[in-house]
């Protein structure tokens, strides 16, 4: 029991207290304001396995951006946060892209839910304008989509949302469907304005030009239901990693960047012109090359040297087979020097 002050210690007390000999010390810490109006629902660590699920989330988005576009794409959990309803959708802006998308958990356990996916104008113009051959420049513009541009935005709205499907299926079994895309978020009564939702923004960055975002509104009831079985399967993984599960992200992942299209280019020789002899150039002219017509060829994948090769033919086409792999700088080297030396 703590020890009780005598008659005589308080009258001590007061007396230096009065006088202003006493040392009071004051606690500096301040109290973190909370709003009672917008409790929190999710634990730190219900949080953490949300970022978690979309820090895997943001990979698959990655490699579909950068297999889709041929440019080095970034995407990242930016923050994630509790709000009301009302709060997200007013802050949306007023010609902002927003798809509608349907969970429906396969384990009957769960109610469906609906989740919002909002891109940022930014990032809409910018794949606008490479998928139709553009150079993805001139996209902060401030205009509503045309229509043809919002069928363009809905097929990939479409690959999104089969990649946060797969990611979900990780860990709970979803069939995730979009069933539309609104310009004008502000009108869309998904949840009741008084609803709190979780918010999962990502940053996107594509290249050197261009940052965007895109976000994620899911409902806290929904999550409510399904997040301990996340928790739970990420406090797993983070003991011991299945090499099954990581195995097929692995397939996942080279699946997607099969996709992409690469340039293959056979480069039988490289020569050096003065810029007048250029000039002079007129169709028939021979330019006559350094090396015999069975040396080796260079074939160039994305403009990185990859395989040796011999010309030839098949079936009435000319054709190449593969020699070597050339699998580091040093056997380009060799090969750029038996080319001069030919």
């Amino acid at each position: 029991m703590p020890e009780q002050l005598s008659q005589s210690q308080i009258d001590a007390l007061l007396k230096k207290m009065s006088s202003g000999e006493a040392d009071i010390q004051e606690d500096t810490k301040k109290a973190r304001e909370y709003d009672f109006k917008s409790p929190k629902k999710f634990t730190k660590e219900q949080l953490k396995s949300l970022d978690s699920l979309h820090k895997t989330f943001s990979r698959m988005l990655a490699s579909y951006f950068s297999g889709m576009l041929r440019t080095v794409c970034e995407v990242d959990v930016l923050q994630i946060e509790e709000q009301r309803y009302y709060e997200y959708n007013n802050a949306l802006p007023d010609n902002s892209l927003t798809g509608l998308v349907s969970v429906k958990p396969k384990n009957k356990r769960y109610d469906d839910s609906t989740m919002m996916l909002d891109m940022s104008t930014s990032l809409g113009f910018y794949l606008i304008d490479r998928v139709l051959g553009g150079p993805g420049t001139g996209y902060n513009v401030d205009r509503n989509y045309t229509d043809i541009e919002i069928a363009i935005l809905s097929n990939i709205f479409t690959k999104i949302t089969q990649r946060l499907q797969d990611t979900w299926s990780n860990n709970l079994e979803i069939e995730a469907v979009l069933e539309g895309i609104e310009t004008n978020a502000r009108l869309l009564q998904v949840f009741a304005p008084e609803d709190i939702v979780a918010i999962v923004i990502l940053s996107v960055k594509l290249g050197n030009r261009m940052d965007g975002t895109l976000s994620i509104c899911l409902s806290a009831e929904f999550l409510e239901q399904v997040i301990d079985t996340f928790s739970l399967r990420f406090a797993h993984t983070t003991k011991r990693q299945d090499p099954q599960k990581e195995e097929a992200k692995k397939r996942l992942i080279l699946e997607n960047v099969c996709e992409s299209n690469m340039e293959v280019k056979v480069i039988f020789d490289q020569l050096k012109l003065e810029l007048r002899d250029i000039m002079q150039l007129q169709p028939d002219d021979v330019i006559p090359l350094g090396k015999p017509i069975d040396s080796d060829v260079m074939v160039t994948i994305g403009k990185v040297p990859w395989f040796t090769a011999k010309l030839g033919e098949t079936k009435q086409k000319k054709a190449i087979k593969l020699q070597n792999i050339l699998n580091n700088g040093e056997e380009v080297v060799q090969w750029e020097k038996r080319g001069t030396s030919s």
